[in-house]
């Protein structure tokens, strides 16, 4: 049974306390709770002791008798990721594995569900994973700088804007958002991979974006764009192939077959995830999503287990136990 299915059915019908000890197990096998809880007192491993009454079902005791009569107890939860939260750990789950599949997130859905049954309490736990998948892509970005390019794999660039949308053309903008924002994407394209970089830039202005492009793009690559001024002539500069395309008058272009489709059809998908969790109406929050979209291509894709396995790993990094 793959992950995704074992999740499934760990999560799929009515609590019982048979269902929440399995759950508790599993956690504990994946690592995200703790297998041994030392006692404050005496520094010995505490029990897990089944407790009905309880909203996970158990709670580690310990009952040795230097403690004077005292019993000491302790959630199941602490030093876990899900230790300050009073959702299920069924509940948690279920949102992990959906936001790590991206199966209907958003907020009306989720309470539709069953998930959760406050807005406020689903932007925490949207938070919370996002910043895990925010700390792994910058840990990657840490090791190994994160570039495209090279001989086997060719690059496109292009720039395009998440500002935020008003219903009906009404509505204030939000304080902290600037209307001209731009996004510059860069996609590395080998056969049926594809991985994004994804900047947020104030202008797109060749002082802007061509640091961007050495940063992340190996020397000696084949790039593709349109016919932007700060293209022209500074990526051959730079080291770089460069074919651009004349979308005044054809999407490919008729000599060299060049075109941008790739990205193009990407920015319609991204735009559509973040537009559907209302991800671009202020700075920090875009930045996250897009962090988010770079860990699906980067990370999550190249994992043995998929999207949710590359997430159960990040949750463990990010909170160890």
């Amino acid at each position: 049974m793959d992950l995704a299915r074992k999740i499934l059915h760990l999560c799929d019908g009515r609590a019982t306390s048979k269902s929440t000890a399995r759950l508790i197990k599993w956690l504990q096998k994946k690592r995200l709770l703790k297998r041994r809880m030392k006692c404050r007192l005496c520094k010995r491993n505490m029990q897990m002791k089944p407790r009905l009454e309880l909203r996970d079902g158990a709670q580690w005791e310990c009952r040795y008798k230097t403690h004077r009569g005292k019993t000491v107890k302790k959630s199941v939860r602490s030093g876990s990721m899900f230790e300050r939260s009073k959702i299920s750990l069924q509940s948690w789950i279920k949102f992990i594995h959906r936001f790590a599949q991206g199966l209907r997130l958003r907020q009306i859905d989720l309470i539709q569900d069953g998930v959760c049954g406050s807005t406020r309490t689903l932007s925490k736990m949207n938070k919370t994973l996002r910043m895990i998948c925010k700390s792994a892509i910058k840990r990657k970005r840490r090791r190994t700088g994160q570039q495209v390019g090279g001989q086997r794999e060719f690059v496109i660039i292009d720039e395009s804007n998440f500002c935020h949308k008003r219903k009906y053309g009404r509505g204030r903008f939000g304080r902290t958002w600037k209307r001209r924002k731009w996004v510059f994407g860069i996609l590395g394209v080998r056969e049926d991979r594809r991985r994004p970089i994804l900047r947020l830039v104030e202008k797109r202005s060749r002082h802007h974006l061509l640091p961007i492009i050495r940063r992340h793009v190996r020397r000696g690559s084949t790039i593709i764009s349109d016919q932007w001024r700060a293209y022209m002539g500074a990526l051959e500069n730079a080291g770089y192939m460069h074919f651009s395309v004349n979308h005044r008058r054809w999407f490919v272009d008729p000599l060299s077959g060049g075109h941008t489709q790739h990205l193009e059809r990407a920015w319609a998908i991204y735009k559509g995830q973040i537009w559907r969790m209302r991800g671009n109406r202020t700075e920090k929050l875009l930045k996250e999503h897009l962090a988010v979209i770079e860990w699906t291509y980067w990370l999550g894709k190249n994992h043995r287990d998929g999207l949710i396995g590359r997430l159960l790993k990040d949750i463990r990094q990010f909170f160890p136990v």
